[in-house]
């Protein structure tokens, strides 16, 4: 029996990203047996200065809408971060031991720990068997010092002490296997929900579409550009669209607003093929940044299989991509190339290319990792 416990970087939620994709997937071939998922800790203090509601943690829940697996396999867990850490200096130490008292009552014996967060080090003490997932090299983000170094460590310990590291990019590949060997899995997309086309959502506007799906940060996203965008397709009735999350200043949605973008906000990740097949044009207005040379995002894999024109500035995902319906242009043209790729008006085809690869591939080669975990210990 294999149990498994992930310190994922997000929540378990209607948007999934790699873990929840990698993780319904072993519980589904049953390769793994029942999984504890640890969510980032809720933060009552950042939610006051963002103008939100402040709010406990979740604390225990089943995860229930899980396609095959029962909701007695696979558990949330989400603290709550009651202070910043300089404030709170032993707040990650408490945070382990929250996480070892649930474990102890789910009677996990020897759970294998799978790290995305980099606060999964504070768990390396308990001697189980672990890996690290690496899907964003944040020392690379623009953040505090005093968080670049808290990370920094963390990461070293991780690097040291896990069995297996696994990579998405080959960009981290590079930079990670300097200090051990590392595996590099990368992203996938489930291809069958894009064989079909399905009917268009009733929240976009009318009028031509270019969209862009993933999260509106401006680690990633180039607000500028996308204002840019927005206001040139506006001449010609075209509207950019933004679907995802958007923890961006209020400053920015108001200018995004203005030039007449709309930021509709997350959508469940089953209606994702839908949107992304009744787009015109499907945008990657991401900034150019050390940060993002190191990403694999999935929405290289989604944008491909809806088979629509893609207009991105030059990021990896993209650059490299072999396939006529991708163009990567610099920022300085981008607008203007959206534009024109509007123009073509380019038909839907449910003929997918034979090497986008998929998450069951990938949940496989992830497999393998953890039955090396395993068998090391």
């Amino acid at each position: 029996m294999t149990d498994l416990i992930v310190v994922s970087l997000e929540d378990w939620d209607e948007v999934w990203r790699r873990n929840q994709h990698l993780v319904a997937g072993l519980l589904r071939s049953r390769r793994v047996d029942r999984v504890l998922f640890v969510e980032p800790g809720s933060d009552p203090v950042h939610a006051l200065r963002r103008r939100e509601r402040p709010r406990r943690g979740r604390g225990l829940q089943p995860i229930t809408d899980v396609a095959g697996v029962g909701a007695d396999r696979i558990w949330a867990y989400q603290p709550t971060k009651w202070l910043p850490r300089k404030f709170d200096p032993n707040s990650d130490a408490r945070w382990a031991s929250e996480i070892r008292r649930q474990v102890k009552e789910f009677d996990f014996a020897n759970p294998v720990l799978w790290v995305n967060d980099p606060l999964g080090a504070e768990l390396l003490s308990t001697g189980w068997p672990a890996l690290y997932d690496i899907t964003d090299d944040w020392l690379l983000a623009d953040r505090p010092a005093p968080e670049l170094a808290r990370l920094r460590r963390q990461e070293d310990r991780l690097l040291t002490a896990c069995r297996e590291v696994v990579v998405c990019s080959p960009a981290l590949s590079r930079t990670k296997s300097v200090q051990r060997a590392v595996t590099l899995i990368p992203n996938a997309v489930d291809l069958d929900p894009y064989r079909t086309r399905q009917s268009r959502p009733a929240d976009l506007p009318s009028g031509p579409i270019a969209l862009y799906l993933g999260t509106s940060h401006r680690d990633r996203l180039d607000v500028e550009l996308c204002i840019a965008t927005a206001a040139r397709l506006a001449d010609t009735g075209g509207h950019v669209v933004l679907i995802g999350p958007a923890p961006l200043p209020d400053e920015d949605l108001k200018r995004l607003d203005r030039a007449g973008a709309h930021v509709l906000g997350p959508r469940p990740s089953a209606s994702v093929p839908t949107y992304l097949q009744h787009a015109d044009v499907l945008l990657v207005p991401h900034v150019l940044s050390d940060f993002t040379a190191s990403l694999d995002p999935i929405k290289a894999y989604e944008y491909r299989a809806a088979r629509r024109p893609v207009v991105s500035t030059p990021v990896p995902g993209f650059v490299e991509a072999s396939d006529h319906l991708v163009r990567t242009v610099d920022p300085e043209v981008f607008a203007e190339a959206v534009a024109t790729a509007i123009a073509l008006q380019v038909p839907w085809s449910g003929d997918l290319p034979k090497d986008i690869p998929s998450w069951s591939q990938r949940v496989k080669h992830m497999a393998e990792i953890i039955s090396k975990v395993e068998v090391s210990h």
